[in-house]
């Protein structure tokens, strides 16, 4: 009997110094805002045995230690960023003066100068978007590098695996990177080993191996979210779509997915490359950095020769953030962007979960008199996301910011244009998971022609939208409102 006691008090005091050190942890974690560290706190007390996996599973952004040593050594691989390019490609002194400090913030990210010389196109929908990377693919001389986050086994996906067989036909290097969550599909079909069969390299960002294991190696829900698509160093794509049809049937109730894609050619595919690189070296076991150390106007070059950059072109910069980089980064580039913004602020974004500062961003841009509006789907496939977006609505209107719901179908589009001239386009949503958890990546570019073109698309999405007004929030519910808002009370939990 006195054993049994003795043992009882024993686990229970075990117990409260594990629950009493992880409160601490909590608390004494580095970058985490004070609503982050107490929504934790709350957790671990409420739900002591729930609260304490729950932290150890999800509290922090750890990607595993193995993987962070590698990266280090493959960024020692890999040559310095601002060596990627020729002195007279570096543009920033060619930026008017009230823009260049955005691209200085820019290049804080990853060390990518801003590069002028670009061109780019806006594809119409993702069927123009796949049929141009297969065209791309099929005139590919050297090599293709992709990565997606999504990759199904639908029409657009087995178009991109056809193109990629027919390439490495023809002697042409292709390496294709997938995440482990987002294309377990495509990995797990049999058009994915015919790829490796064929001699396309194929590997899997951050795989997720034996779920009850992987916890170990690092946190199972930090994700490679990138879209990227490089073609012989001077063709890239950027934008929210992923390798797959509009219809994405995996989440069909909410089709159709509404995508925006640009196809980039000039010195901003190499920045692109990097990140590709880097991403591959640090899962596959080929060092590819050599790739990085051709001479960086070779492709332009070629281009120009057949005339098509034979016009200069535009200023841009990838931005690639991630849980390896500056943890502040993504929210860093998007609230100098409101904060630049003289005469309009327009954004699309599927997953709207901002943190304080970013939110204060947002309504000071309208206080400021900047014309600023927000489109945000109005089904949401995230039902939590969703409750913690509407949970901000009655400040931001009355900030004076316009909120839309798009009915169309899901607009899953990322963009952010400023006054006509300047644009931020890629994977990126503006929620923490973007923030913190994910592998994303963008490019900001001035260019007023293009981000007309971009403004416009992002008018086609009004023309399908909602406004929504502060009087239908203020009729929303008592349990509504009580949802919304303790959905977004734990947004720095989930």
């Amino acid at each position: 009997m006195f054993d049994q006691k003795l043992l009882s008090v024993l686990w229970t005091a075990l117990f409260f110094m594990i629950h009493l050190g992880l409160i601490v942890r909590a608390i004494l974690r580095p970058h985490r805002e004070p609503a982050s560290r107490i929504a934790w706190v709350v957790v671990i007390i409420v739900l002591p045995i729930g609260g304490i996996l729950a932290y150890l599973l999800l509290g922090e952004t750890n990607i595993g230690r193995r993987r962070v040593a590698r990266m280090r050594k493959v960024r020692a691989l890999l040559p310095l960023a601002s060596s990627l390019h020729d002195p007279d490609q570096k543009a920033i002194s060619q930026l008017p003066q009230v823009y260049q400090h955005l691209f200085r913030l820019g290049h804080s990210v990853n060390g990518f100068d801003v590069v002028g010389g670009n061109r780019a196109s806006l594809l119409a929908d993702t069927h123009a978007s796949i049929a141009a990377i297969v065209a791309d693919i099929d005139a590919a001389q050297r090599h293709v590098h992709i990565i997606f986050y999504i990759w199904l086994p639908d029409t657009s996906g087995l178009k991109v695996v056809a193109a990629l067989r027919r390439a490495v036909a023809r002697q042409v290097a292709c390496r294709v990177m997938v995440d482990g969550l987002g294309s377990r599909s495509m990995i797990a079909s049999p058009h994915w080993q015919a790829m490796r069969i064929a001699g396309v390299e194929v590997a899997t960002a951050l795989p997720i191996g034996n779920p009850l294991l992987r916890p170990l190696l690092g946190r199972i829900d930090l994700r490679n979210h990138r879209k990227i698509v490089v073609i012989d160093d001077h063709i890239t794509y950027c934008g929210s779509q992923n390798c797959a049809d509009p219809e994405f049937l995996i989440k069909a109730k909410y089709a159709p997915w509404v995508d925006i894609m640009l196809r980039f050619e000039g010195p901003i595919a190499r920045q692109n490359q990097h990140l590709f690189v880097s991403d591959w070296m640090g899962q596959v076991h080929e060092d590819i950095s050599d790739l990085l150390r051709l001479p960086a106007t070779s492709q332009a070059t070629q281009a120009a020769q057949v005339g098509q950059l034979a016009q200069p072109g535009f200023s841009a910069q990838v931005i690639g953030t991630g849980p390896t980089i500056r943890y502040s980064a993504m929210p860093e580039v998007f609230e100098t962007l409101m904060y630049a913004a003289r005469r309009e602020l327009f954004i699309t974004t599927p997953y709207f979960v901002p943190d304080e500062s970013m939110l204060a961003a947002l309504c000071t841009s309208a206080r400021r008199g900047v014309a600023t509006s927000i489109i945000f789907p109005a089904r949401n496939d995230s039902k939590i996301v969703a409750a913690a977006s509407r949970s901000y609505y009655a400040e931001l209107l009355a900030a004076g910011v316009k909120i839309f719901e798009f009915q169309a179908g899901l607009l899953h589009s990322k963009t952010l244009t400023i006054d006509g001239d300047i644009t931020l386009i890629g994977s990126a949503n503006m929620d923490r998971r973007s923030f913190e958890l994910n592998y994303e990546n963008n490019i900001l570019f001035y260019d007023p022609l293009l981000s007309a073109q971009v403004r416009q698309r992002q008018q086609s999405y009004l023309l399908e939208s909602v406004a929504v007004t502060a009087e239908q929030v203020a009729r929303w519910s008592l349990g509504h409102r009580l949802l919304n808002n303790t959905v977004a009370m734990f947004g720095p939990v989930l």
